[in-house]
């Protein structure tokens, strides 16, 4: 097991709206701006929170598959990860489908790994264990 499997990961990040349906987040130095759809009075200047969401399993799934093909020396040239989430209010299911094309030269045996290693993927992990969602207000 190695160290980042050890220890407990925090991230962190702030969310702040006005009277707009705009929220800006933050964490650190980064920046990013949400928005709602106009039809849900929003203007459309930034990812939906569904949309956020989708993009943590579409990054963290194509960094985690570049950084094990370069670890293993392997002529991945690229990856694309598209992730469509599917929610039903009635049932509380949601899922998360996702594709993902791979450039370059791989064998079978490679792509069947690198198949687990998507399915390893920090985000996925999370998104696939349980969840507790803690709230506190001030």
């Amino acid at each position: 097991m190695n160290k980042r499997n050890e220890m407990e990961i925090n991230h962190s990040v702030q969310g702040r709206i006005g009277t707009s349906c705009q929220t800006t987040i933050t964490a650190g130095r980064n920046k990013i701006i949400s928005d709602e759809p106009i039809a849900l009075g929003g203007k459309e200047e930034g990812f939906n929170p569904f949309e956020l969401l989708a993009s943590s399993l579409a990054a963290c799934t194509c960094a985690t598959l570049r950084m094990y093909a370069d670890r293993k020396q392997w002529p991945l040239t690229g990856v694309e990860t598209e992730v469509s989430i599917t929610r039903s209010d009635s049932t509380t299911t949601t899922i998360f489908n996702r594709h993902i094309k791979l450039s370059g030269d791989l064998d079978e045996t490679q792509k069947s790994r690198i198949l687990a290693i998507a399915n390893a993927c920090p985000v996925h992990k999370i998104l696939s264990g349980t969840v507790e969602i803690q709230t506190k207000m001030d």
